[in-house]
């Protein structure tokens, strides 16, 4: 960042002598004010409930241009990324700030392989689970886990400790949530195979079974790696900034991507692909298409408790750029499937038409996001509902390991400690307790 030409002066109605504030410019985006000697100066502390409007660190990672419905990792636009790159490229990209050449490719594809077994105990780590445990459960359990497994990359502050324990996350990610599944209906686990892309390594693990050979589809594999790579990053949202602010504290990279999964389990978050194809489901079991007209009527009274799940967001303003792509994403994967006709899917494109041309909706800027898609790829794909925030936490550990090297490498971090505005009693003294 640099020096803004101008500068911010703060000034008070109580005669409190007036202070100057530094601004600085980034490379794109808006500029910002530093606030970081307010209190010394005045006292006082700025509040900003949900962090609206505050810039808790600097990142060249991600830039969210939620106006212009603009999504860039690394200067690439997601357009760009998801039909040109794989997965493995866009990690390569969000760890170390360039696409891979082909040699390099090569290379950090053979290294993900080689880690993505886990080690045997974590079978028996999972039998201590219930079975009808929800998979995020599990998740936040098995990934706090690996520090007890792989304690040798554990030091958040050397190098070489983040570069294993990136790959080994990265890795072992698509293991776990597959063992999870597995676990949950009552399959044997399948291990990797070296000679499959990442995603369809995935697909393998989940669907294959001993009894039989899987083939993995080459429809399919692309459509998950397209999530993969939409949910790989996206900027200081509330799962990232739990996995900088663990971090902050020192903690190693297991525990604080462990802390990132369990954010990201909220239904305001990773869990919004779920409350969206539900809500589809409950139109559909109250009669379908002809419904909506009635279900758009309780969305806008403001007296029901119903919402238009998958449509706006906290960001963008305009089309979510991750929404179109995964629409066309579903298209391509409901013709391969044959389910050109998925009554869900119809449900869904009669809904985004209604809502981009009522005016209540529009006014709001209510567009549909990655989620309103994202659910209607993943169930036909075979993935269950409450498998989603898995497959999500799984797609997003990169950019949660990305910012989180970032973090440490930046000269100015420090352990977070964010500041409030007390409301509760003053001071009091404790009376004996016959008076009280």
């Amino acid at each position: 960042m640099k020096l803004a030409d101008n500068k911010a002066t703060l000034s008070f109605s109580n005669g409190s002598p007036s202070v100057d504030l530094p601004v600085y410019h980034g490379s794109i985006g808006p500029d910002v004010i530093d606030i970081r000697k307010l209190y010394a100066q005045t006292g006082m502390f700025t509040y900003d409930p949900g962090f609206l409007s505050t810039a808790a660190c600097q990142s060249a990672i991600t830039y969210i241009d939620g106006d212009k419905g603009e999504l860039l990792y690394r200067g690439y636009p997601i357009e760009q990324l998801a039909t040109k790159c794989d997965f493995l490229e866009t990690c390569h990209l969000l760890l170390h700030g360039e696409l891979p050449n082909a040699t390099q490719k090569a290379d950090f594809s053979k290294l993900v392989t080689n880690h993505t077994m886990v080690n045997e105990q974590m079978q028996f780590f999972l039998r201590g689970f219930r079975r009808d445990a929800h998979p995020m459960a599990v998740m936040t359990g098995l990934v706090g886990g690996l520090s007890a497994f792989y304690h040798d990359s554990t030091d958040i502050n050397n190098p070489e400790h983040r570069e294993i324990s990136a790959i080994r996350l990265i890795a072992k990610m698509p293991t776990l949530v597959a063992m999870a599944y597995k676990y949950g209906i009552g399959q044997p686990y399948m291990y990797p195979r070296n000679e499959l892309s990442y995603a369809g390594n995935f697909l393998h693990m989940m669907f294959a079974t001993p009894c039989e050979e899987y083939k993995v589809s080459p429809i399919l594999e692309k459509a998950l790696d397209r999530i993969f790579i939409l949910h790989a990053d996206h900027e200081q949202n509330a799962s990232t900034s739990t996995v900088r602010l663990c971090g902050s504290s020192g903690t190693n990279p297991f525990a604080a991507i462990a802390a990132g999964v369990a954010c990201l389990w909220g239904p305001a978050h990773g869990g919004a692909n779920e409350a969206a194809l539900n809500m589809l489901y409950d139109i559909q079991k109250a009669g379908g298409v002809e419904k909506i007209g009635e279900f758009i009527k309780q969305v806008k009274d403001k007296n029901s408790n119903v919402k238009l799940m998958g449509f706006g967001h906290r960001v963008y303003k305009n089309y979510d750029p991750r929404a179109k792509l995964m629409q066309e994403t579903c298209k391509e994967v409901l013709g391969e499937l044959g389910l050109h006709n998925d009554p869900l899917f119809k449900l869904a494109m009669a809904l985004e038409k209604i809502a981009l041309e009522d005016d209540y909706f529009v006014q709001r800027k209510l567009y549909p996001n990655v989620d309103f898609y994202s659910g209607i790829v993943q169930r036909a794909i075979g993935i269950p509902v409450s498998l989603f925030t898995a497959i999500f936490a799984l797609a997003r550990t990169v950019g949660w390991i990305a910012q989180l090297n970032e973090m440490i490498g930046d000269p100015e971090y420090k352990i977070g400690r964010p500041r409030q505005l007390f409301v509760g009693s003053d001071r009091r003294d404790v009376k004996d307790i016959a008076q009280r």
